[in-house]
């Protein structure tokens, strides 16, 4: 069922919407940051609801299996819902500028185009041909190890995280985690609660941060609190392909 509470486009619109001097700001300062409401109650419930249909997705990945704690996700395959394409495309943009300054503080290659299908017609040329679309779902006890995300060498440095439940009423406890390797010192960590609709903009593995020699490079981690009680479910959206 499509959902009708918003007419076509109106996600992108929201997107652009976004002050993103602001979130920029906030991002360069902590390494994530909140957006406002992006998805409706409805839509959220129609993502969250995919996770069952496993002919969407290429892949299912149990955490525990591979110790990166507890809990569950899949990847979409290519033929991703409608939102989710809309949302990435929508992104991509605002995002790009921040991508290209971070890689110039640290003396690093920027090789990402103005256009979001051919940075990922690059990925695929450099054998990066998987989506790396995610629907992520936790139960009572769960939980995400910190962790940097690795797809291979073709790499954007932000990626965005919506959330598709409501905290405090579906669930409690699942604080999204970050922690900051600072350089000569030690880590530094935050957690944020990510309301239903609310995306997250935040580190994939490195950012800039000022020094007294320049800029340094400070290696960030992400992951997810100990799901308390309910469920939680999340998308996640990445800007480049995986292996």
């Amino acid at each position: 069922m499509i959902d009708t509470t918003r007419p076509a486009g109106a996600v992108s619109h929201l997107v652009d919407a976004t002050d993103w001097a602001a979130l920029t700001d906030e991002v360069d300062e902590h390494g994530s940051a909140l957006t406002g409401q992006l998805l409706t109650p409805a839509q959220c419930r129609e993502l969250a609801g995919l996770y069952d249909d496993t002919e969407r997705f290429r892949s299912t990945i149990d955490m525990a299996r591979y110790r990166f704690g507890s809990g569950q996700y899949r990847y979409f395959t290519h033929d991703l819902p409608e939102v989710v394409r809309e949302l990435r495309e929508a992104f991509y943009p605002h995002l790009l500028p921040i991508a290209r300054a971070w890689a110039g503080k640290l003396g690093k290659p920027a090789p990402w185009p103005d256009e979001l299908e051919e940075w990922l017609g690059m990925c695929h040329e450099a054998g990066q041909s998987k989506s790396a679309q995610i629907l992520l779902r936790y139960g009572a006890g769960d939980w995400n190890a910190l962790h940097r995300d690795v797809f291979g060498d073709m790499l954007f440095p932000l990626q965005v995280v919506i959330g598709l439940d409501v905290p405090g009423t579906d669930y409690t406890g699942g604080e999204f985690l970050m922690s900051e390797q600072r350089p000569r010192a030690q880590s530094r960590g935050s957690a944020t609660g990510l309301l239903q609709g609310h995306g997250l903009v935040f580190t994939t593995r490195d950012r800039p941060i000022a020094s007294k020699r320049g800029w340094s490079t400070a290696p960030m981690r992400h992951g997810v609190s100990t799901v308390r009680s309910g469920r939680r479910r999340t998308l996640g959206l990445v800007f480049h392909d995986a292996e």
